[in-house]
């Protein structure tokens, strides 16, 4: 493998930059391709939340890197420059090829990067904003790396035009399901679907939008600087702080939060899956390898696709959270768990797991 060789081969070209999802918010009208309709969003939730506290939320979520990958060119017989970590939890990216050389960043579990260059044991990598060296005992390289990029990468569709219907089936005359901003982003799910369509996850359910107004891309989680890291902390205790001295309780808060998330997750699903996503976050909050408070869990970098596009926090603001969402949510604070001590969970694909409603649990 050749140090400064092509960005990822031919089209395998790893583009690294910091995802700062820029949404727009409350638009009213349509692009002309996707014709007239009004749409509002309502805020009834508003007064609960300290603005300072929304403010800091969105800063977290923006901190979100991912690396956007050519998934079909991972399957061309070329040396391929993608680097894969190979951690439980994460390693230090160092600004030289040494154990005492300073620590720049890090690179997490199931995170990728690109080679820069190597030297003996060492490799220079880029990930996101980070640029160091890593030892290759933890790295994944070639096969292995492609492999571990394709098991935990997603294809992911952002809205391209102003607002974007999100149909039942693939047709024009087909039900409207919900409508997606500007800017959005959704999950792709690999199932057949008419030319020119995309079957997305939308809130738990099968959904299709015109494959003419999305930009479908596959994406790996990113490292982070060590300034990154310290940033996302200070945010994450600055939100902690708001929400102690709001109006409400914190309890009441983070109900909401935790409700808004299963809205997006599994707004579609049976309460039985509404309540399975809440364990999940509270599982997490509860295990070593997460944010150990449930405002970091859901806004953790590439953990959930609505926390990073601010679809959380629109549906936050909007107040127009299902009842059975919020009801789920009190379950899942409460203790109670249907999926063990479960921490991860997607759409049904396969996967060997609990299966409950279109999501399989693991």
């Amino acid at each position: 493998m050749k140090a400064n060789k092509r960005l990822f081969a031919r089209a395998l070209g790893v583009v690294l930059s910091l995802t700062v999802i820029v949404l727009t918010f409350g638009r009213t009208t349509l692009a002309a391709e996707n014709g007239g309709f009004m749409n509002s969003w309502n805020g009834g939730v508003g007064m609960l939340l300290d603005p300072k506290c929304m403010d800091t939320e969105e800063q977290i979520s923006e901190m979100a890197q991912t690396l956007e990958l050519d998934l079909n060119a991972l399957d061309e017989e070329e040396e391929s420059t993608l680097v894969m970590a190979n951690v439980q939890k994460e390693l230090n990216i160092r600004n030289g090829a040494s154990e005492d050389a300073k620590v720049v960043g890090y690179l997490y579990k199931d995170c990728g990067g690109e080679i820069l260059e190597q030297k003996g044991d060492w490799t220079k990598i880029r990930s996101g904003n980070v640029i160091g060296w890593a030892s290759n005992e933890y790295l994944l390289f070639e096969n292995e790396a492609e492999d571990l990029a394709k098991e935990v990468g997603k294809k992911v569709a952002s809205v391209d035009v102003e607002i974007l219907r999100v149909r039942e089936n693939a047709a024009n005359d087909a039900k409207v399901l919900g409508l997606l901003p500007l800017g959005e982003r959704v999950d792709v799910l690999d199932k057949e679907a008419e030319e020119g369509w995309i079957c997305v996850d939308y809130e738990g359910q099968d959904g299709f939008v015109a494959a003419d107004y999305v930009t479908v891309t596959f994406q790996i989680d990113a490292g982070e600087t060590v300034d990154e890291l310290k940033a996302r902390q200070k945010a994450e205790k600055e939100a902690k702080r708001h929400v102690n001295y709001g109006e409400y309780t914190v309890d009441a808060d983070t109900t909401l939060l935790l409700a808004a998330l299963i809205h997006c997750e599994a707004g579609g699903e049976p309460y039985e899956g509404q309540v399975a996503v809440g364990a999940v976050v509270m599982n997490r909050v509860r295990s070593a390898a997460y944010p150990n408070t449930i405002h970091g869990v859901i806004y953790a970098s590439g953990q959930f696709t609505p926390a990073m596009s601010g679809k959380v926090n629109r549906v936050l603001e909007s107040g127009k959270i299902y009842e059975s969402c919020i009801k789920a949510a009190e379950e899942a604070l409460s203790g109670v768990s249907n999926v063990g001590d479960m921490t991860h969970f997607r759409r049904n694909d396969g996967r060997d797991g609990l299966v409950i409603g279109h999501h399989v649990f693991y």
